[in-house]
């Protein structure tokens, strides 16, 4: 357990499907710091697996959000807004793309793979900043997260590294826009870890694979080392920290091949 003491401070995190999310560790790291949490999971068939998961965790607010919609994406605040009346943290780790769209040539990628991949996985963040950053009336932090295939090509990635450039210039545009009211927007770059998500990538053992044997630390990175820089970025340590794209991938991001 880190050191850091959240206590008073409430988080909403988006993107818990099963106990491997990255959002659940980022949940559980948080809750062990002593902030309250509001989980939202994308709806009614993974209800139970977040229910399941925050059974042992205490005042817990679950909340059903499917950030594909407007409505529903207002009615989650809402909730928070009248269960907490304040924010702190909101942790963006939503991603996803048509299977079809995660495999073959980029240039078969279809007008409505395109749009769902973008909307879903960067768009979202939009929304969500703007009504998080109502209820952060005295400053807060923002952490979404991304991957190294928004600068290179990642064989099997494909329309995702295209969502995932996107969701790193709003990072920039959305840390410009609300710094002067002490919020504050980063995103975590996270080495290849076994999700719901990464299943559907073609190719993900060998990404895996590749990473362990070509990265500094020579292996692989943790749930626990990425939810361990999430805490990080919602502790006053960072408090000067903004705009910023934090690699958590065992140096594999400073290596030319």
């Amino acid at each position: 357990m880190y050191s850091i003491d959240l206590s008073g401070k409430k988080a909403m995190v988006f993107g818990v499907a099963n106990e491997r999310s990255i959002a659940w560790a980022i949940c559980r790291i948080l809750g062990e710091a002593g902030a309250k949490l509001a989980v939202a999971y994308q709806n009614e068939r993974l209800k139970s697996r977040a229910e399941r998961l925050t059974q042992d965790m205490d005042n817990v607010l679950l909340l059903q959000c499917d950030v594909s919609s407007d409505s529903q994406v207002e009615e989650a605040f809402r909730k928070t807004a009248e269960e907490f009346g304040s924010l702190d943290y909101l942790v963006h780790s939503i991603a996803f793309a048509q299977r079809e769209d995660l495999g073959g040539d980029f240039s078969e990628v279809g007008r409505e793979g395109f749009r769902v991949a973008l909307e879903i996985s960067a768009y979202s963040l939009i929304p969500l900043v703007r009504h998080a950053s109502a209820l952060m009336t005295g400053g807060g932090s923002v952490i979404t997260m991304t991957f190294q295939a928004s600068e290179r090509v990642f064989p099997g990635y494909n329309i995702m590294g295209t969502a995932k450039a996107a969701l790193e210039n709003e990072v920039r545009q959305l840390a410009a826009e609300y710094g002067g009211r002490n919020i504050r927007v980063n995103a975590i770059s996270a080495g290849p870890l076994e999700t719901l998500a990464a299943r559907g990538i073609h190719g993900f053992p060998d990404m895996v694979k590749i990473h362990a044997q070509r990265a500094p630390m020579g292996r692989n990175i943790t749930h626990r080392e990425v939810a361990g820089a999430a805490l990080y970025l919602c502790s006053d340590l960072s408090s000067g920290v903004t705009g910023a794209v934090i690699p958590v991938d065992a140096g594999y991001h400073v290596m030319a091949v």
